[in-house]
């Protein structure tokens, strides 16, 4: 989920940035510092707006650097378990296929695309089941959190996805479903006559 965080920090503005307006020195040090970094209890930041700079900073002797006191608000993403998204798959790879949620990629293994088993076709570079579903390269796909494993970077954190459960899938399955149903209901119906 997305979420703001209102945050307070001292930012160190070395002598090489004093040339700079204040704010947007500080601005650019807070950037450099949160920005697209992974925190355990927050997620990952993905902005850092609306920097407030105290009026006055403080100089230790010896040190050519000035601190302030500042407050902002970051834009923050943290997946929770059992939260539900829309995402759009971004690769097929054997044993499943990984899908972006909000700026992070998560994984949905094979057991976890449906109730149906599922097979690798490296022709079409898709996972497929014998009656012909599929999954494939920029499906839409709603989708759920089952696991979140947030590390220090994006490349270290794993996040557990699954499209078992009534309701979730590719979009178009949906509709698939629906047409077979009306098919079977039609058979039976005939089949009475």
């Amino acid at each position: 989920m997305y979420y703001e965080l209102k945050a307070e920090d001292t930012v160190r503005l070395p002598p090489s940035m004093l040339v700079m307006k204040l704010n947007d020195a500080i601005t650019k040090i807070l950037r450099e510092k949160y920005e697209r970094r992974i925190f355990k209890d927050m997620g990952i930041i993905i902005a850092v707006e609306d920097v407030d700079v105290g009026k006055q900073g403080s100089v230790i002797p010896g040190d050519g650097g000035i601190y302030y006191k500042v407050q902002f608000n970051a834009l923050c993403f943290l997946p929770h378990v059992n939260e539900v998204f829309t995402a759009q798959v971004r690769e097929i790879v054997e044993f499943g296929a990984f899908a972006s949620i909000g700026p992070l990629d998560g994984l949905i293994h094979i057991s976890q695309i449906g109730n149906e088993k599922f097979f690798y076709d490296k022709k079409i570079r898709a996972l497929t089941t014998k009656r012909g579903r599929g999954l494939k390269k920029e499906d839409n796909v709603l989708l759920k959190v089952s696991t979140v494993s947030l590390k220090g970077t994006t490349s270290d954190t794993k996040i557990g996805l699954t499209m078992r459960n009534e309701g979730l899938g590719v979009q178009r399955w949906e509709k698939e479903q629906k047409a077979e149903k009306a098919a079977a209901k039609k058979r039976k119906k005939e089949a009475k006559r």
